[in-house]
């Protein structure tokens, strides 16, 4: 509020040390009757002399972040400034838009300035829509006749839709805490009646464990969440080992593959090196890996690549990938799964623990390290989640790609060392 306070007050300044212009332009452009925006009035800086205090105020508006537009009373625009254009709100020397066009004309015959929020639907135009917030303010003359109207244009389209993702996560957070809350009271209610029953107290302690695990899970993603989201991007940029960053993430997930019986190998090829934070590009590629092996049957196998690359723009790259072998993901899912709180399969993610948030932490990892990351799935038939990164010191031909050594297997499977699932 304060910003905008001080904007308008900006302007108002600007307008009227740059009046007379504008006045001026004004009664010219009536007797003229011209249909067309005046090439002299499509900047805010007057053509002509005029005193030092007008081209000072001239040139405040012209490198406004905020649109600045001004109306005769005929209402046509006589001045915009950059940032108003770039909106493309005019028709030639007309407003565009019936909001705009209502808010000026009220101005002029009451004049009184006013305030109002206006969607304009700018697909038409091949853009997004976007939301102004704007302040009409009248422009006198010496009779104190309204002579105009400077119509101030925020865009507030990003605020908006931040404040939307703000409510949503909220209320999701709120949401996936009351479950396993919920369920923690629940049982503790039951094993207070069940005291003399030594069986049921064993099996509700047991679920209580599992709630309270699935509790502590959600409030450290929660907050892994809340460290990468929006973060800078590349945090605290070091050159990485893409193996050593694979391994780190195979550790991870051991012992969830062992007691599923998934074997999980990895396939690298030597010397790949990444610029950007480790320890974040391993909870990444863990979260991958846990998600291929939540998602997969036993006796199946979980394969980890990396191997260099080249983008579309043919630079060097890192691309990592993790492929399984699970029940895959359906084509109209495939937009939604990096959606925080999403699941593909709420039954399983339940069974599993999982808290809807993996994928959400990944893609602000790669984003962060200014990757990208995209998905192959066919139902039913499994899923390869590739991550992409700029790779550093990409050097001469890499040699023929050789299995890391960290391979995790089921109890009693055989090792198949040098073979790729």
């Amino acid at each position: 509020m304060a910003i905008a306070v001080t904007i308008i007050v900006v302007v108002a300044l600007a307008a009227g040390a740059t009046l007379g212009f504008v006045s001026a332009t004004a009664r010219q452009a009536s007797g003229r009757g011209a249909r067309r925006l005046p090439k002299a009035a499509t900047s805010a800086a007057p053509t002509g002399g005029g005193d030092r205090g007008s081209s000072v105020a001239s040139l405040v508006v012209e490198a406004l972040d905020s649109g600045v537009v001004v109306v005769d009373r005929d209402e046509r625009a006589i001045l915009v400034n950059p940032a108003a254009r770039a909106m493309g709100i005019l028709d030639v020397d007309t407003l565009a838009f019936p909001g705009l066009v209502a808010l000026a004309r009220g101005v002029i015959e009451t004049g009184a300035t006013r305030a109002a929020s206006i969607d304009l639907p700018m697909g038409r135009l091949g853009r997004e829509p976007i939301a102004l917030a704007v302040n009409a303010v009248p422009l006198r003359g010496p009779d104190d006749r309204v002579t105009g109207v400077c119509l101030l244009l925020a865009d507030v389209s990003e605020q908006r839709r931040l404040e939307a993702v703000r409510r949503d996560f909220v209320a999701n957070v709120s949401h996936e805490l009351k479950t396993p809350v919920g369920a923690l009271t629940l049982l503790a209610e039951a094993i207070q009646d069940a005291a003399e029953e030594p069986a049921a107290v064993a099996r509700f302690a047991g679920r209580i464990q599992h709630e309270g695990n699935r509790l502590a899970r959600l409030v450290g993603e929660l907050m892994e969440l809340s460290r990468v989201q929006g973060a800078e991007p590349m945090p605290g940029a070091a050159e990485v080992e893409v193996d050593v960053i694979v391994d780190e993430a195979i550790e991870r997930t051991r012992l969830a593959a062992e007691q599923a019986s998934i074997t999980v190998s990895a396939t690298c090829t030597p010397g790949l090196r990444v610029r950007g934070n480790a320890a974040q590009l391993a909870t990444a590629l863990a979260n991958l890996v846990d998600n291929a092996v939540a998602y997969s049957g036993s006796w199946t196998r979980v394969a980890v690549t990396a191997r260099d690359s080249i983008d579309e723009e043919g630079r060097p790259t890192v691309d990592i990938a993790v492929t399984d072998q699970g029940i895959g993901i359906a084509e109209a899912e495939r937009d939604r799964i990096f959606e925080r709180f999403y699941r593909a399969d709420p039954a399983r993610s339940r069974a599993t623990g999982g808290t809807g948030l993996g994928l959400a932490i990944v893609k602000n990892i790669v984003t962060n390290h200014l990757g990208e990351i995209s998905v192959w799935s066919v139902s039913g038939s499994g899923s390869t989640f590739t991550i992409r990164l700029p790779r550093v010191h990409p050097g001469g031909p890499s040699s023929a790609p050789v299995e890391s050594i960290r391979e995790t297997l089921p109890a009693g499977q055989p090792t198949a060392r040098g073979s790729r699932p």
